[in-house]
Formats: structure tokens, C-alpha cells, sequence
């Protein structure tokens, strides 16, 4: 695909002048992933092509939509369960399949699906949780994609509490949750406090 072609081209130079910052626990952040007309064009072709999903989950044994747009796209008809509910994957999207090519390069990890989140304002959020779901095996490595408005991300550690983080994602960055890290640490992103616009969230998995 020409459009894999370019997504690679630019990871390569661009991972050259733009090295990650090593946060704690081997968590990685980095910005200017792509080229900004390709983040843009990513950005505003997954927010119209997605057929985005708002369903619903238990929680407390209670009921609830999500506070968020979800959609769920693999290999084959891969199955993720989380919070009472099963998701089966949707075929890839051929821009999200090309940004994965780009992933893996950078990460140098494979993966073989993708949770895709749509923040739509403000008022969306994911709340405190570990990505430590049976069918990601016991040390997942989690690559994340930011794209549109920049939101804080916040970590604490499960068994420390006075041991947080705060980062500002930003547009266009890759933030990489090393294996081994979701066994010790929580994350979320709340609401924010003041008007946002959209913002895309792309986490590439490896299910077993």
C-alpha cells in the first residue's frame, strides 16, 4: 500500500531526530511519530470511517455505557473480554493496518489488533484499570497512539500510592507501556476540567 510506504519512510527518519524519553518502569513517550499531514489525515479519516460503538459494560454489577466511542479490529475474529462484556475484532482498517507496520518498527514488538477509543469532548474518560486481561498473556507490551486534543494521562502504582505520574499526551505521540508494566501499575484518563475537541486513542495489542 502507498500509504504504508509513507507511514514508513517517516517513522524511520522521523524516530532518528525524535527519541523517546524513558519514563518510569521502562515506560516510553514520543512525539512526532508521523509526518503532521499524515497525523491530521489519519486523524480526521478514523473519526468519519470507523464504525464507532458506544457499548456497554459491567461494572459494580451494574450496566453502563462506556464514556467513550470504542471500536475493536484484528487478525481474523479475534475475542477480548473485559469488564463482563466479549468483543470479536473487526477486519483491519487499511490506514490503522499501515500505522501498525510503523509500530512495529519503532517498538520493535508485533501485534496483532488494535483498540481504538474516541474521546469526544471533555466529558469522556476511562477510568483507573491494568491492561491484564488473560487473553494478552502475563507480561503484555501496549503500544499507545495519540491523535487530536491533548489529554493527561495519569498513572499510580497498585500497591504504592504516593508513586504517581502525570503526562500530557500529545497529538501525533507514541506512548509505549513496557511488558511487565501493567502488573504494577494502574492508568486513566479522566475528564477534563475545561471544553476539548475529539481525540483518537490507538492501542495495539497482541491477543493470544
Amino acid at each position: 500500500m502507498k500509504q504504508s510506504s509513507l507511514f514508513t519512510e517517516n517513522a524511520e527518519t522521523e524516530n532518528s531526530a525524535h527519541q523517546s524519553q524513558f519514563l518510569l518502569d521502562g515506560l516510553q513517550y514520543q512525539e512526532d511519530l508521523l509526518s503532521d499531514a499524515d497525523a491530521n489525515s489519519l486523524l480526521n479519516t478514523l473519526i468519519h470511517e470507523l464504525d464507532w460503538q458506544q457499548p456497554y459494560i459491567t461494572i459494580a454489577g451494574k450496566r453502563l455505557p462506556i464514556p467513550r466511542l470504542q471500536h475493536w479490529q484484528g487478525d481474523g475474529e479475534l475475542r477480548y473480554r473485559y469488564s463482563g462484556e466479549t468483543f470479536v475484532s473487526r477486519p483491519w482498517h487499511p490506514k490503522i493496518l499501515a500505522l501498525k507496520n510503523v509500530v512495529e518498527l519503532v517498538t520493535k514488538a508485533q501485534f496483532n489488533s488494535v483498540l481504538c477509543n474516541l474521546y469526544r469532548n471533555e466529558n469522556d474518560s476511562v477510568a483507573w484499570h491494568a491492561d491484564d486481561e488473560p487473553e494478552l498473556g502475563p507480561n503484555p507490551l501496549i503500544a499507545s497512539i495519540s491523535l487530536g486534543a491533548s489529554r493527561e494521562f495519569q498513572i499510580k502504582h497498585k500497591s504504592a500510592s504516593s508513586k504517581k505520574m502525570k503526562i500530557q499526551l500529545a497529538h501525533n505521540s507514541l506512548l509505549v507501556m513496557p511488558a511487565g508494566f501493567q502488573a504494577q501499575w494502574l492508568h486513566q484518563l479522566p475528564k477534563c476540567k475545561a471544553g476539548c475537541s475529539s481525540r483518537i486513542n490507538l492501542t495495539f495489542r497482541y491477543i493470544y
